[in-house]
């Protein structure tokens, strides 16, 4: 298994409404993805940056939606999510206050 680059896995964190009550609940921690990117590197990748053990990956694909303005005629770019679920005791400092 290659070494796995934080960056290029990780976009950013996800913070919506569904998110913080799925963290409340199951303490899981939702996140945007690289689109090609599995389940094993994204499990390595939230390890190694947040020195957390991850006990569970779901992950969720979004095709871009068409989008209007005018007469002209766009697509949103498709993305992908991951919701990370922890061991037990283990939290990430980056969503605590939010």
């Amino acid at each position: 298994m290659p070494n796995v680059n934080v960056n290029d896995v990780i976009v950013r964190p996800l913070v919506t409404e569904k998110s913080h009550d799925q963290l409340d609940r199951l303490g899981a921690y939702t996140f945007v993805v690289a689109k090609d990117a599995n389940k094993i590197q994204i499990a390595q990748a939230v390890e190694k940056h947040f020195n957390v053990k991850v006990k569970d990956v779901r992950t969720m694909r979004y095709a871009g939606k068409q989008k209007r303005m005018g007469k002209h005629q766009g697509r949103k770019a498709s993305w992908k999510k991951a919701v990370v679920t922890l061991a037990e005791g283990d939290s990430i400092e980056l969503f605590e206050g939010v």
